[in-house]
C-alpha cells in the first residue's frame, strides 16, 4: 500500500516534508505519534493519530506511540491560550496506564512482526538527564530565534497571558524526542495534527544538527465540523473512547448524528473502507438522503473499531428500542426492553425519596442528569425533559411511586437523544 497516497484521498495529509513520500517508498520505515497523557482515557479527537499509525502499519511500517509522560507535565502551548495546571506524578502515571491500554487494542505490538508496533513513554528517558545536562545536549543546538518564529509561540507572547519557560520549554522536549527514537530506534518520521507542525519541524532540526541524519514529517489537518462547532464535543462533554466514560450507544450515537457534510467527510477520515465503496456510499446517500447510509455506515465503522462488534451490536438494540416506536407508551415497555438498553447512562435513587415524593428538578439534578437545579429547572421551562416518554411541562411535578416502570424504574429523556434509566434502590 502507498500509504501517502492512500491518505491522500482520505484527506489526512496537510504539511509535509519534502522527500517523506521517498522515504516511505524506500525501505520500511519506522515512524511515531506522541499522545498527551492529560486524562485516564483519550476522546475522538485523538483517533486520526491513532488511525494513522494503523495505517502506517497497514502499509507495511513500525508505528511507535509515544506517551508523554514527561511532556505532559509541561504542557503544550500549542492551540491554547493560557498556561495548563500540571498534572502530578501519580496522575500522569495513572493516565499514562489507561492510554496504553487503549491503544494496545489497535495496534498489532507482536514481537515476531517485522513491523511490530511499539510503546514507549519520554519519562524514561527524560527522568534520567539533569536540567544542565538539557541544556547542554539540547538548548544549544535551536535558537531562541527558531523557537520565537513558531507560530504556537508567537500568539502566546501576543496575548495578554503570555508564556512561562515552562511551556516555551516544550518544543525543545518534543524535539528532543525524535531525537532520541531517532537514535536508540531508527525512527526517521514523525506524524501528528497540524497545530503540532511547528514542534515537529524542531524535531527534525535536532536530528539534522545533533545527529546529522534524516529526518521527516507530515501532518494531518485539524477535523472541524461543517457548522464551526467544535468536533468531539456534545452538551455532555467530551466523546471518550472509554465504555465507561462514554457508552457504546452513545458513541454510535454522536456519529449517526453528523451532518450530511460531515458524514461524507468522516468516512473517509475514520473508516477503512477502500475509495471505490465510498464513493458508492456517498452516490447511494446523494440519491435518498432520508435513509442517511452515510451515518449509519459512518456509526457502524467507528463503533465497530474502537468498540468491537458485540457493542455496535447492542448499541443497535438500544437504538431501536429508543427510536423504533416513539408512540409506544414506556409502560408496555418489558423490564427486558428496560434493562436490555445497553449503553443508556444509568442511574439510582432511593425507596425514601420516591415514597415521599420528589420534585422533578430535584430528582434531575440528585440522578446526575443535569449539573445542577438551576440548570434542570431551565430544561424542564424549555420543555427538554420527557419523564416515561410524556414531556415535562410543570417545575414542581411531584415523581413518586406510581411514576416507575415495573415498581422499579424511571425513563428520562434529556432533549432529543439523550436516555437515561433511574432505577429505585433501598
Amino acid at each position: 500500500m502507498d500509504l501517502i497516497k492512500e491518505l491522500k484521498w482520505r484527506g489526512m495529509v496537510q504539511d509535509m516534508i519534502p522527500g517523506t513520500d521517498e522515504q516511505l517508498k524506500k525501505e520500511i520505515t519506522t515512524g511515531y505519534i506522541g499522545f498527551d497523557p492529560t486524562a485516564t482515557s483519550l476522546h475522538i479527537g485523538s483517533l486520526v493519530p491513532i488511525l494513522l499509525l494503523v495505517h502506517m502499519q497497514k502499509a507495511g511500517h513500525r508505528p511507535i506511540a509515544l506517551v508523554g509522560g514527561a511532556t505532559g507535565m509541561i504542557g503544550d502551548p500549542s492551540g491554547k491560550s493560557e498556561e495548563r495546571n500540571l498534572l502530578n506524578e501519580a496522575q500522569l502515571a495513572e493516565n499514562v496506564a489507561g492510554i496504553k491500554a487503549q491503544l494496545e487494542k489497535y495496534l498489532d505490538f507482536d514481537p515476531s512482526r517485522p513491523n511490530a508496533a511499539l510503546m514507549v513513554n519520554n519519562y524514561d528517558w527524560f527522568k534520567t538527564i539533569s536540567f544542565i545536562d538539557f541544556l547542554r545536549d539540547a538548548g544549544k543546538h535551536i535558537t531562541v530565534n527558531y523557537m520565537m518564529a513558531k507560530d504556537s509561540v508567537k500568539k502566546r507572547f501576543e496575548g495578554e497571558v503570555g508564556i512561562s519557560y515552562t511551556e516555551f520549554a516544550y518544543q525543545l522536549m518534543q524535539g528532543y524526542d525524535f531525537y532520541h527514537l531517532f537514535k536508540e530506534n531508527n525512527c526517521k518520521l514523525q506524524m501528528g495534527g497540524s497545530d503540532q507542525w511547528g514542534n515537529i519541524t524542531t524535531g527534525t532540526e535536532f536530528v539534522r544538527r545533533k545527529a546529522q541524519g534524516d529526518a521527516f514529517a507530515f501532518t494531518c489537518p485539524l477535523i472541524k465540523k461543517a457548522d464551526g462547532t467544535k468536533f468531539g464535543k456534545t452538551e455532555s462533554g467530551n466523546i471518550w473512547l472509554d465504555p465507561e466514560r462514554t457508552t457504546p450507544y452513545q458513541f454510535y450515537q454522536f456519529w449517526l448524528n453528523a451532518s450530511d457534510a460531515d458524514a461524507e467527510n468522516w468516512i473517509k477520515i475514520f473508516t477503512f473502507l477502500d475509495e471505490p465503496t465510498v464513493n458508492q456510499l456517498i452516490e447511494e446517500h446523494k440519491q435518498d438522503a432520508a435513509k442517511r447510509i452515510l451515518q449509519k455506515s459512518l456509526a457502524r465503522e467507528v463503533t465497530t473499531f474502537v468498540h468491537g462488534a458485540t457493542a455496535y451490536e447492542k448499541a443497535i438494540a438500544t437504538t431501536e428500542k429508543l427510536f423504533a416506536d416513539q408512540t409506544k407508551p414506556a409502560e408496555e415497555m418489558s423490564i427486558e426492553d428496560l434493562e436490555g438498553m445497553a449503553g443508556i447512562v444509568k442511574s439510582t435513587i432511593t425507596k425514601e425519596a420516591i415514597a415521599t415524593g420528589i420534585d422533578i428538578v430535584s430528582l434531575l439534578a440528585d440522578a446526575k442528569i443535569t449539573p445542577s437545579k438551576g440548570e434542570a429547572r431551565k430544561l424542564v421551562q424549555g420543555g427538554g425533559i420527557q419523564l416515561n416518554r410524556r414531556k415535562v411541562e410543570d417545575t414542581q411535578l411531584s415523581v413518586g411511586n406510581d411514576n416507575l416502570l415495573h415498581n422499579k424504574y424511571l425513563l428520562l429523556q434529556k432533549g432529543k437523544k439523550n436516555y437515561y434509566l433511574v432505577e429505585v434502590i433501598a
